[in-house]
C-alpha cells in the first residue's frame, strides 16, 4: 500500500481565496476543486456541461460557483475570460480529452491539442491580468513520447496516433508553463507558471470512443492499479499552494511516477528546450489571435 506523506489535508487554509479549476465537473478535477473548497477557497468549476458542474459543486464544503467553458471554442474562452472581472489567485488548467480519433475543435484543430494546449494558452492569458499567484497546468508523463510537429499542428497530413496526439498536447503543456514563467519573470510580474502531473489515475480519460472491451480492461487495470482522484490531485494542489521556483513540474515520488506523495520530478530534454517554447508559443498566438496577457502593462 502507498504511504503519502502529504496528502490535502496538509493544505494550508486558503480562507479568501479564489480558484478556477477547468475540467472539475469530474475525476481528478472534482477532486481538486474539493480540496481547494475545504481549506476555504472559492472555487469556480469552469466546465461544459453545467449540469454536471452543478451537480458536483452540490456536493462539495465550502464556497463553490459553476460557470460554463468549453475549451474546444475558442469563442467560449473569450467569453468566461470577459465575464471575469475580480482578482483570480490560482488558475488550475486541469481539463484534458484523450483518444479521440479524427476529432476537431470548433475552431478546426486536433481535438487533443486543441482543447489541452491551445484553450489553455488563451484562457491564461485572457486571464493574466486578474491573475495575483500562479497558474498550474496539468501534464503527463505521456509528454515523453511527444513531439511537437510545427508542419503540422492539427494532424491533418499525418497518419493519427493516440500518441502522437495526445503526446503533443502533453508536451505543449510542459512547453506552455515553461515560456510563460520566462515571460512573467521578463515581465516582472509576481504571477508564477507552474506544472503538474497525476501518475496513474482512475479517469474515464482516454476510454471515450473505445471498444467496449478495451473500456472494461482499461476500467478493471483503473480500480485494480490505479492511484484514487483524491491521490491523483495530490501534485496539483502542491503546486498550487507551495513556495516553489516557477516552472517547477510536480508529480508522484513513486515508481515511473504513477503512485505516491508529490515531489519536483523531471521531464524531456524536449520539453525544456527554451528555444521550442518559445516557437511553439509564437505560433499559439498565431492560432488563437490572443497574446501574452501582460503586454500591454
Amino acid at each position: 500500500m502507498v504511504k503519502y506523506r502529504w496528502t490535502a489535508d496538509d493544505m494550508p487554509s486558503l480562507d479568501g481565496r479564489t480558484v478556477v479549476v477547468t475540467g472539475a465537473s469530474g475525476g481528478v478535477g472534482a477532486a481538486t476543486a474539493a480540496a481547494f473548497a475545504r481549506a476555504g477557497a472559492h472555487v469556480v468549476l469552469a466546465v461544459r456541461n453545467t449540469r454536471r458542474g452543478g451537480e458536483i459543486a452540490k456536493r462539495l464544503d465550502g464556497s463553490t460557483e459553476v460557470r460554463e467553458l468549453d475549451l474546444a471554442d475558442l469563442s467560449s474562452v473569450r467569453s468566461f475570460a470577459q465575464t471575469w472581472e475580480d482578482p483570480l489567485d490560482i488558475l488550475v488548467n486541469n481539463a484534458g480529452v484523450a483518444g479521440l480519433r479524427g476529432s476537431r475543435t470548433k475552431d478546426g484543430f486536433d481535438l487533443q491539442f486543441g482543447t489541452n494546449h491551445l484553450g489553455h494558452f488563451a484562457l491564461t492569458n485572457l486571464l493574466l491580468p486578474h491573475l495575483t499567484d500562479r497558474v498550474v497546468t496539468v501534464a503527463s508523463g505521456a509528454h515523453r513520447a511527444g513531439e511537437i510537429h510545427f508542419d503540422d499542428l492539427a494532424l491533418r497530413h499525418r497518419r493519427y496516433g493516440f500518441a502522437a496526439s495526445y503526446g503533443q498536447s502533453k508536451l505543449a503543456n510542459l512547453l506552455f508553463t515553461l515560456e510563460l514563467e520566462r515571460r512573467l519573470r521578463q515581465a516582472g510580474s509576481s504571477v508564477r507558471s507552474l506544472a503538474s502531473h497525476p501518475g496513474y489515475a482512475a479517469t474515464k480519460l482516454g476510454t471515450q470512443g473505445q471498444p467496449k472491451v478495451l473500456v472494461a480492461a482499461a476500467n478493471l487495470a483503473g480500480r485494480l492499479f490505479a492511484q484514487t482522484s483524491e491521490h491523483a490531485a495530490l501534485p496539483t494542489l502542491y503546486a498550487a499552494t507551495h513556495d516553489l521556483p516557477g516552472a517547477s513540474y510536480i508529480g508522484p515520488d513513486g515508481r515511473r511516477e504513477l503512485h505516491g506523495s508529490p515531489t519536483l520530478v523531471g521531464r524531456s530534454s524536449t520539453a525544456s528546450d527554451l528555444t521550442v517554447a518559445r516557437r511553439l508559443w509564437e505560433v499559439s498566438e498565431e492560432l488563437t489571435g490572443v497574446g501574452f496577457g501582460l503586454e500591454s502593462e
